[in-house]
């Protein structure tokens, strides 16, 4: 479900009014954890947190006129998920999250390659979120992403 929103405000806008506090709750949390280089943009219908061509001027290697993509949040259909670059890329990263969540809340963890799934909006480990969202600089995840991803 891709909005045709052009800001972020006017993607939280158009939310269901029952995922509006919990989709602003975890954009500030990015926002407010993510290190210092990424920007918050609209990209492929979501709310994406990426590398700037400022910072990284070779853009996305699938399109370089977009820039580079760490993070999207996106409201689904039937849940509200998060999608991390990092963790798809950094096996320690995935194996250090993957331990960490059941630490935080009890429903077992929905998760495909880079995407973490909340069915339960009562069941989002914001505290964790948090703690992900600092794990990695902008240089690190283009270290990374040439390693593994730019090949």
């Amino acid at each position: 479900m891709q909005s045709k929103a052009t800001t972020a405000k006017q993607y939280l806008d158009e939310l269901p009014q029952e995922r509006i506090q919990v989709m602003t709750r975890l954009r500030n949390i990015i926002l407010d954890n993510l290190p210092k280089g990424f920007e918050e943009c609209i990209s492929y219908g979501m709310l994406g947190y990426v590398v700037p061509h400022s910072i990284y001027p070779d853009g996305y290697h699938v399109n370089p006129s977009l820039p580079l993509p760490f993070i999207h949040l996106a409201s689904q259909k039937n849940n509200i998920s998060l999608y991390h670059s990092g963790i798809y890329s950094d096996p320690q990263l995935l194996h250090w999250f993957v331990k960490e969540y059941p630490k935080h809340v009890s429903t077992k963890l929905d998760m495909g390659k880079s995407c973490i799934r909340f069915k339960n909006l009562e069941k989002i480990p914001f505290d964790l979120i948090a703690q992900l969202c600092t794990k990695m600089t902008p240089q690190l995840w283009i270290e990374k992403y040439e390693q593994v991803i730019k090949k």
